[in-house]
């Protein structure tokens, strides 16, 4: 008996352990729930915005840097506004850089890829009767729209927060999305047993923030940031690399 305990613990951490692309920070706890972050992390809808901001800077002769647009990866679309026009000194109102940044978005909303692995672990999720939410400093119209675009990615979701809904009154890096999103799952789910799925430093910030777990699906423009400051759960190259058994989730079909 003792030995077959001992094999079985052997052969569970060297699951654990087993080579991944993954980086751990802390130990893994089982889990019931899953929140999902919407730009960078089901969608790749960073890229869009990064290509839209940097069009409306050059429309005023100006060039946004690496620098200032990893500043804004996650942040909310007014926040990205007043930053770039204070920073850059545009000459129009942060609303008005807000307003372009919407139009020009929307006018590409059917062009934004879903983010490899998202259609996976969202699928799976479902089928083993595992709730997903979604919880984003995007708008609820952006929302609407890009669901409206992907409503097969989007419908997977028990029900979405967005950061203009009416009881979240700070968006991320501020704990209230995922806390927001986690009341209103059937009984309330408890923080600690939720996992939340982020792309940006102000999103982990938040999900910890939150008391819950964060796996951190690295964005491209990150890769020379050093990891360890965002005391992520774990961090992934890719949502295809995740495992959900580790966080007491059913196993993928082998």
């Amino acid at each position: 008996m003792l030995g077959g305990i001992t094999v079985g613990l052997c052969n569970y951490l060297c699951m654990l352990l087993k080579p991944t692309r993954g980086i751990v920070f802390r130990n893994y706890h089982t889990v019931t729930h899953c929140i999902f972050d919407m730009d960078g992390t089901i969608i790749d809808s960073e890229v869009l915005y990064a290509n839209v901001i940097r069009k409306i800077c050059s429309k005023y002769d100006k060039t946004i840097t690496d620098g200032l647009l990893n500043k804004v990866i996650g942040v909310t679309d007014r926040d990205i506004s007043q930053m770039i026009c204070k920073e850059l000194e545009i000459p129009i109102p942060p609303v008005e850089f807000e307003k372009q940044m919407k139009d020009m978005t929307t006018a590409s909303a059917n062009t934004v890829p879903t983010k490899e692995g998202a259609n996976k672990i969202l699928n799976h999720l479902k089928s083993h009767s595992i709730l997903a939410a979604l919880a984003t400093n995007s708008t609820g119209e952006t929302v609407r729209m890009y669901a409206m675009a992907k409503p097969e990615l989007f419908g997977h979701f028990h029900h979405m927060v967005s950061v203009d809904d009416a009881e979240v009154h700070h968006g991320k890096p501020h704990p209230d999305l995922f806390l927001v999103a986690a009341s209103r799952f059937p009984a309330k789910a408890d923080p600690k047993h939720c996992l939340v799925f982020e792309d940006s430093p102000v999103g982990v910030e938040a999900g910890i923030s939150a008391g819950m777990q964060v796996v951190m699906v690295q964005d491209k423009r990150l890769m020379n940031t050093s990891l360890r400051k965002f005391k992520a759960t774990l961090i992934l190259t890719t949502l295809m690399d995740f495992s959900p058994e580790i966080f007491g989730l059913p196993p993928y079909n082998s």
